[in-house]
This record gives C-alpha cells, sequence and structure tokens, in this order.
C-alpha cells in the first residue's frame, strides 16, 4: 500500500454548501448496507442492495405517467469510449466513473460536477485490455468512494473531495492485467477482482481492508504450478483436475472480471470465475479434466477467504464461457417451500437457479438458443455435450458465441412480477483447431485457428432481445426485440416497469408484467450502461449513462454523456456525432503494392483500427496522420497507447499507406 498524489483532481462546486441543504441520515455502513430499505431513495451499491435485483421501490414513475418523461440534466464526460457504470446516489450526491475509470462526482439534482478524479491510467493499457477502457461503477462505504482502476490499482477516495486515501496495487504491473469491474462491499473488506485471461493470466479475487486498504485475503481461482506447494486446500482439490504443462505457464484463466455478491444473512460472498487461458481445452489441458474453477460460481467466506462450495457451470470450457455474468440473490417459492437462491444467465445459455446456502442446482434450462449442449442434467448438475461441440477433430460452429448469450450487461429482478429481464442475445462463432500453438506475451492466446472463416450453411445471428424469464415456472413471459445486440443492462422499479438502453442509441421504458413499450428517448449514441433511479425533495429520477463501446466492435465514435430524466423534464436532448465527411488524397502506389498493403494492414492495423472498433478508423485519418506513418510505427505514441512495430521498413510503410489511401478513395466515393 502506498499514498498517491491527486492526480488531476479537479474541485468545481462547495461541498459545504450541498451538504448544508440536505439531511444526512447516517453513515453507509454495515448496518446501511444491509437495510437499504431505510434509504429508499438513494442508490447505495452496484446492484441497489446486497441482492443485486437492481429495483426500486420508487414508483412515482410508473406505467400511468412514464410518457410525460424528460430529460432533466445531462453532463458530457468528454469522452469517446465506452461508459460501462452503474452510478450511486447517496444523500443527494451521484458517484460514477467513466473510461480510463476516471471518478465523477456529480449534485443529483442538477447534473453539477462537484469533483472529478482522474488516475490518470498509462494509455499503454488501451492495448492490454481485452475490451475498451471501460469501468463499471465504484463502491460507498462510511465517507469513502472506492474505485478499481484499469491499471490494477485499487483507490480509495475521499467522499467529499475526491483526494485519495490509500491506493493498493493488487495486480503484478508488469503482466497484462486489468481491472474493469466495480468493487464490492463486505463486512468491512473491499472485494476486487481482475481480468486478462485473454492475454495469460492466473486469476483470483482478493480482500481489502476498508480502511487502512492492507490485504486481507486473496483466492486463486486456478491452480498453479504443480510442482509448488498450492495456496490452499480447494487447489489441492482442483489440481487433479487439470492435465499436461501449458496451462500454469499461461496463466490457466479463471479471472474474475465482473460479478461478485455478498450475502448477509448466510455471510457467503458468490464470485464467477472466468474462461480458460488459453480457451482451447485441448490445448490448455490436452489429459482431459474439468479445469476447477474455471467458469464456476464460488461461494466465499469473507473473513477469511475460504471456499465454501461450488458449482461448475461448463466443466473444461472451451468456448469462452465465462461465469462472470451478474448474479442477484433471491428468495423463491420453490416446489412448496421458500428457497433462498442464486439465480445467473451465463454466456453459455443456460439459465441458472442455485440453492445459495448449498450450492444445490435447481434449474438450468436454456433461454437463448443453444447447440453446444442438449440439457444440463439436474442430477449430476453437468451439461451434456453435444457431439464434436468441442471441435477437437473437426471446426464447427457454435451458439452462443463468446459473446454470450447474457454478458456483463445487467439483468433485474422484479419481485413484484417474478420475473428477471435479462439483456439477452443471439451471436456465434465457427471454432477450429490450430495447427500449433506458442505463447505470445502480451498478446490474446486462444488456441484457435484464425478468426474470420467463412462457414457455409449456417445462419449467423446478430440479434439481442430484452427477455423477461420466470425463474420459477422455468420459461420466457415475453419479450422485445432488437435489430441488433449488445444492448444495454435493465432495471426493473415498483412502478411496474422496466428500463433499457439499446445499441441504436434509444432509451426505453416497458410494462414490467406485459412488455408494452411506453416510452422512449433518442441519446445520440448506443447504450450499454445499466440505468439507475434515485429520489430526491419528493422528485423521482431515472439516471443512464450513454456511451457506447466494450467488447462488441462498433462504427461510429460516441460522445459520453450521463443522462437523467424526471416527470416533466425540459432539458434539451444531446444529438448524435456525425463522422468526419472524408476527400481522396493522392496516390501514387501500384497496384501489387496496394495488394501488399492490404496484408500489412490484416496483420497490425485490422483488429484496432478496422472501422468497426471504438478505435479510429485509418481511412479518416489526416494527411498528417497518413504521412507520418514511418514516425507513428516506429513508436511516437507508445504513451497513447500504439504499440511500436519496428519489423516494418519504410517500402512496407510506403505499401500499407498506399492501401489505406485506395480504401479512403472508396469510402469518399460511397459517402457522396
Amino acid at each position: 500500500m502506498f499514498r498517491v498524489p491527486v492526480a488531476g483532481l479537479i474541485l468545481v462546486a462547495s461541498w459545504m454548501v450541498l451538504g448544508a441543504a440536505q439531511q444526512r441520515p447516517g453513515p453507509i455502513d454495515d448496518a446501511a448496507l444491509r437495510a437499504p430499505e431505510a434509504r429508499a431513495g438513494d442508490w447505495l451499491s452496484y446492484g441497489r442492495d446486497y441482492y443485486e435485483q437492481r429495483f426500486s421501490p420508487l414508483d412515482q414513475i410508473s406505467d400511468r405517467n412514464v410518457a410525460q418523461l424528460g430529460l432533466a440534466w445531462q453532463m458530457d464526460t468528454a469522452t469517446d469510449r465506452g461508459l460501462e457504470a452503474t452510478p450511486l446516489v447517496v444523500d443527494g450526491v451521484m458517484y460514477t466513473t467513466g473510461s480510463w475509470s476516471v471518478t465523477y462526482a456529480v449534485d443529483a439534482r442538477t447534473g453539477q460536477q462537484l469533483w472529478k478524479y482522474d488516475p490518470e491510467v498509462h494509455r499503454k493499457y488501451d492495448n492490454l485490455a481485452c475490451c475498451d477502457v471501460v469501468n463499471r461503477g465504484a463502491a460507498f462505504y462510511k465517507d469513502k468512494v472506492y474505485v478499481g482502476v484499469l491499471d490494477g490499482r485499487l483507490v480509495a477516495l475521499d467522499a467529499k473531495t475526491g483526494r485519495p486515501a490509500w491506493s493498493a496495487v493488487t495486480v503484478d504491473q508488469t503482466q497484462p492485467l486489468t481491472i474493469t469491474g466495480a468493487p464490492r462491499i463486505a463486512r468491512g473488506k473491499v472485494i476486487i477482482g481482475n481480468g486478462g485471461a485473454e492475454y495469460g493470466a492466473r486469476g483470483y479475487v482478493s480482500a481489502y481492508d476498508a480502511e487502512t486498504g492492507q490485504l486481507a485475503w486473496r483466492f486463486y481461482t486456478v491452480p498453479g504450478d504443480p510442482s509448488k506447494p498450492q495456496e490452499n486446500r480447494a487447489l489441492d482439490k482442483a489440481l487433479p483436475t487439470w492435465t499436461g504443462d501449458t496451462w500454469w505457464k499461461v496463466g490457466g484463466g479463471g479471472t474474475v472480471w465482473d460479478s461478485i455478491v455478498y450475502d448477509p444473512e448466510l455471510n457467503l460472498l458468490y464470485v464467477g470465475t472466468g474462461n480458460g487461458s488459453p480457451w482451447n481445452r485441448h490445448v490448455r489441458s490436452p489429459g482431459g479434466g474439468d479445469n476447477l474453477y474455471l467458469c464456476s460460481i464460488l461461494a466465499i467466506n469473507p473473513d477469511n477467504g475460504d471456499l465454501v462450495w461450488h458449482y461448475q457451470t461448463t466443466p473444461a470450457d472451451t468456448w469462452d464461457y465465462t461465469s462472470v455474468q451478474p448474479m442477484m440473490l433471491a428468495d423463491l417459492a420453490w416446489q412448496g417451500r421458500t428457497r433462498k437462491v442464486i439465480m445467473q444467465a451465463p454466456k453459455n445459455g443456460f439459465f441458472y437457479v442455485l440453492d445459495r446456502e448449498t450450492g444445490e442446482l435447481l434449474a438450468a434450462d436454456p433461454y437463448v438458443e443453444v447447440n453446444w449442449a442438449t440439457h444440463v442434467d439436474l442430477k449430476t448438475g453437468r451439461p451434456v455435450e453435444v457431439p464434436g461441440a468441442a471441435y477437437k477433430d473437426k471446426g464447427t460452429y457454435i451458439r452462443p458465441g463468446p459473446l454470450g448469450g447474457h454478458n456483463w450487461q445487467a439483468m433485474s429482478y422484479s419481485p413484484t412480477t417474478g420475473l428477471v429481464y435479462i439483456p439477452a442475445q443471439d451471436n456465434g462463432r465457427y471454432y477450429e483447431q490450430p495447427k500449433s500453438f506458442s505463447f505470445r506475451p502480451g498478446e490474446y492466446n486462444l488456441a484457435l485457428a484464425a478468426a474470420g472463416r467463412a462457414v457455409e450453411g449456417y445462419d449467423i445471428p446478430s440479434k439481442g432481445r430484452l427477455l423477461a424469464w420466470d425463474p420459477v415456472a422455468r420459461k420466457p413471459r415475453w419479450t422485445a426485440e432488437y435489430g441488433n445486440y449488445w444492448n444495454g443492462g435493465t432495471l426493473a422499479t415498483a412502478g411496474n416497469l422496466v428500463f433499457q438502453g439499446t445499441a441504436a442509441g434509444d432509451f426505453i421504458a416497458y410494462n414490467a408484467t406485459t412488455g408494452e413499450k411506453l416510452w422512449s428517448a433518442y441519446v445520440g449514441t448506443g447504450i450499454v450502461a445499466p440505468p439507475i433511479t434515485y429520489e430526491i425533495d419528493g422528485q423521482q429520477y431515472v439516471s443512464v449513462m450513454a456511451g457506447w463501446g466494450g467488447a462488441f466492435p462498433k462504427k461510429f465514435r460516441s460522445v459520453g454523456r450521463l443522462l437523467t430524466y424526471a416527470i416533466g423534464g425540459n432539458a434539451t436532448p444531446p444529438l448524435p456525432k456525425l463522422p468526419r465527411r472524408v476527400t481522396a488524397l493522392p496516390n501514387a502506389a501500384s497496384a501489387a503494392d496496394i495488394a501488399a498493403g492490404g496484408k500489412i494492414y490484416s496483420t497490425y492495423c485490422a483488429r484496432c483500427h478496422g472501422g468497426a472498433t471504438v478505435l479510429p478508423d485509418l481511412r479518416r485519418s489526416t494527411p498528417a496522420v497518413l504521412n507520418g506513418l514511418e514516425r507513428i510505427l516506429d513508436g511516437s505514441m507508445v504513451e497513447r497507447g500504439m504499440p511500436r512495430f519496428a519489423e516494418l521498413d519504410k517500402p512496407a510503410v510506403a505499401q500499407l499507406r498506399g492501401y489505406l489511401l485506395d480504401e479512403r478513395r472508396k469510402l469518399a466515393a460511397s459517402e457522396r
């Protein structure tokens, strides 16, 4: 642990004036987090309460008057990267995070910024983060705001000033490990995980003392070097489920990059774990085995980090079917008695209901189209794989694909309707064994044949929907279909409403019982973040972070905003930012040089700059950038995250420039 300077801290309003205008009902301590009904107007934690149901008891905005919603205020984040955060609202102040782990405190009545903390993350992490430089939110406890920083730091900020109280480095910063998830609070500890399995990482989750920042315990999710003692008994049990020597040399995976839920009734911490490193089981663990504890729900004692029980949703995962997707707790009437359950809709396409006290599997049903398994055996708890789905001998097309039937976008549950509202999606991928595999430090290590192979005879889906799922009846009740997938998280309220933003840029309210669309507003950019609702001085508001990004490629640069709506709101709605139109530039390259440049582009540039990502489309580069490619490729922009490609000599760079100029000519012709 060490103390840090106030990097990029900006104070723009007087906290004392805001504090004097409101009555503080008490600290946000363990008792307050266990009893959020005492602060029904606030949004105290990531899922609103420890159950993480994302259900608000507020009903001033309802299915009867939601059509009167209007924009109350907006705050421009001055960013064009993905915004995924769930804002918190405590005593009239909103705390949220944006791109590059920047944290904001905002007057929740007006949108006026109170302070801003910039942790000044090195831009090299743009190339190390799997899926954009995003952050899913902060945690609040007593008088501090806790945020996980992309470069692996966990920082505690003074809630009034935004000044750092302490900072702890939670990762080995020489490794490609990043934090995008929101911390959680459990019994005076801050719980945080990290990501990086695609690059070669060993997963773990850590607990830090909320007051001092001292490490309390750490639980590794997969075994380490088998020639050395493992860190705990749970890993001793897991070790025989791994074979070969590739997995521990390249990390093994199992990173905890999103869902963490604390159950104060049972004093259990539920942790979702991620995919293997590499993805391919036949390379990762060639002798077979379930590879515990990949793609699992772990119940951990938050006092000492010991494993209490586990359930593995996808044994020996080979499709990137992480189980880090949002989990929620509920008490359900189940076959004649009340069961304390945990529910999850992970990537693999099955909706799970488990007894959260014992880990017993109660239900597992497909909520999207699934072709890798026929069903989940409720007696064994194991999925029954379709022959050939693991692509050991022959490539095959699998649904869902690696983006999953549901990803990190939050789902919600209404105790009133008894329905879970899931941002579901259809997608697929062709998986095939590679001819060979060698680990490449700092790069994707999936152990798959080259992506992008055309697959004849398959319907390649790209659709999304809002799915209202009945977890007791184990079937859907209604759906709202979208043309695109990668839509936003959901919010359910006592006003019989469900809110969700979409990839197309619409913020929508539905009747929670019937699915009828009741209201929508266009926000000028796609939405992936989940909404929240809160109440101040008798006025209910609904807020959402708008700024599309993350793992899904996009074809436009967004303008990040924090948007807040209320009945009768009349602020000017945001407008979309249109891409700059381009004109053709002179190009002296021959057809042969252009063809050679195309191969260089596909090898070095397309993944990040292909015109369908959050990063700049090179066809739209200024003449200065195109003329300065030699300098850029030689490392002049390393500080901003652009790698150095010293192997590209001047003739190769000239060919690449010729190709980009030719593609620019085609783009300019298409925009006339």
